[in-house]
């Protein structure tokens, strides 16, 4: 996978990343699939491994892989909000160093692909060349691009409730897990920590994220 560095990549900034599979093809064919690439990301976030509703332990077992410890430095980025789709992912995050978030995108990436090929018998790259970065610049953008990529799997039809999608942050910040993969308190800030005013612009905003007209040049890549 191509890195992004010709991109401004720089401590505390805030990025759209996203990249789907070559071809469209879809790069989650399973339950395993989807764990063991929240088990990579985890492990390029944290320096530690957790036990939760996603936490390693469970992953490493479900996934029938040993444990490797990360090797980026600890608190180097974090992730505000993420989601899977059938054959794409988007993430929202912040570069904490000078460590760029190419980095971060290429080892998560790499080791799943490394993965998916052995499993499938596929040679080959699994993602296409060049993942997309938008870089975020203020509040409203934040706010947009939370509501963007939590609202994915409704837009793309595969839920009409996005609290019945697991594989996105959603169900965090609604309250419905407690997840640990996310720092929610960025986003949440913008809604005074309110729960029901987070879900309830999630609803508002659907049908402007569905048509993205009136916010296009929030999300494009620049």
């Amino acid at each position: 996978m191509k890195n992004r560095d010709n991109k401004q990549f720089a401590p505390n900034t805030f990025w759209h990343l996203f990249n789907r599979g070559n071809g469209k093809q879809n790069i989650f064919l399973d339950l395993e699939d989807i764990k063991f690439f929240l088990l990579r990301l985890r492990e390029n976030l944290f320096p530690s491994p957790e036990v939760g509703p996603l936490g390693v332990a469970s992953l490493v077992a479900e996934a029938h892989t040993p444990y490797i410890r990360k090797r980026l430095p600890p608190e180097a980025f974090t992730l505000l909000c993420y989601c899977l789709m059938p054959n794409h992912f988007h993430f929202l995050i912040k570069q904490n160093t000078t460590l760029p978030i190419s980095k971060l995108i290429a080892k998560v990436c790499t080791s799943y692909s490394i993965h998916f090929n052995k499993k499938y018998g596929k040679v080959g790259n699994l993602f296409q060349n060049k993942f997309k970065a938008v870089l975020v610049t203020n509040d409203e953008q934040l706010m947009w691009t939370s509501s963007y990529i939590h609202n994915n799997p409704k837009t793309a039809g595969l839920v009409n409730d996005l609290k019945d999608y697991p594989w996105s942050s959603y169900q965090d910040y609604a309250g419905l897990r407690q997840g640990t993969l996310c720092d929610k308190s960025l986003i949440m800030n913008l809604f005074n920590t309110d729960i029901t005013a987070y879900k309830k612009f999630m609803e508002d905003s659907f049908d402007i994220i569905n048509s993205r007209k009136e916010i296009e040049h929030l999300l494009l890549d620049n």
